[in-house]
């Protein structure tokens, strides 16, 4: 199955309002720490709902910007969550964005990079379209150090790329990227049940739970063009 079929899928059943609601518990933290001044375009990589770019519309003043996902079914279902005519989407693919060099003051991305084809060109297509100082803000969960994580994979037909923080800070540089900064964001929101329900059908042990949610959290990477 390819990455369109197994979003357009997900966009029909209504699973991009979940991975919102879902992702928002550490986006909101590693949005607000975007330097977006006023009137800035914004490209918001793999998109799904379109969450993110309406919140830094909407907090940050930014000026133009684009959602793209490889999902047409994505891309529709966002463009229906908002009537912001300085907002949009796009159906295009990681390895060839549709955007001039040097076009793009800021890139985001959250749990998004890693159904990349080929990393390590998406990664220079990046650096290719961002001006000069603009950033590149990508944050996953899906990665080696989160060990609970791992076993993602088994539930989707598409390949991910399974990178240790090590391996971003290497492939960021090696696109041309600086890395400005590297950290996880715990999430502090999501409901733990107390020890007494343990185990639970989705949770072995509450201990796994908390290192999952609460020290492993989301993996953030960012990255600056020189």
């Amino acid at each position: 199955m390819s990455v369109r079929e197994e979003f357009d899928d997900w966009a029909a059943s209504g699973r991009d309002r979940g991975m919102e609601e879902r992702h928002w518990h550490t986006a909101k933290h590693a949005l607000a720490r975007m330097p977006i001044e006023s009137g800035d375009t914004v490209l918001d990589l793999g998109c799904g709902s379109g969450y993110a770019g309406r919140a830094l519309r909407d907090t940050k003043d930014a000026g133009r910007v684009y959602g793209l996902d490889g999902s047409p079914e994505m891309a529709h279902n966002a463009a229906g969550y908002t009537d912001e005519s300085a907002v949009g989407y796009l159906v295009g693919d990681f390895d060839e964005l549709p955007f001039a060099d040097d076009s793009i003051d800021h890139i985001w991305s959250m749990e998004a990079f890693y159904y990349a084809a080929d990393p390590h060109h998406t990664l220079e297509e990046i650096a290719r379209v961002l001006r000069p100082g603009g950033t590149f803000y990508c944050a996953v969960n899906y990665y080696e150090e989160n060990v609970h994580s791992h076993e993602w994979q088994e539930f989707i037909a598409i390949e991910m790329t399974r990178w240790d923080r090590h391996q971003y800070r290497d492939a960021f540089r090696e696109a041309g990227l600086h890395v400005a900064e590297q950290d996880n964001i715990p999430d502090r929101e999501i409901a733990i049940p107390p020890a007494a329900e343990f185990p639970t059908e989705d949770w072995e042990t509450r201990e796994a739970m908390v290192e999952r949610y609460r020290e492993f959290g989301t993996l953030l990477t960012v990255g600056v063009a020189p």
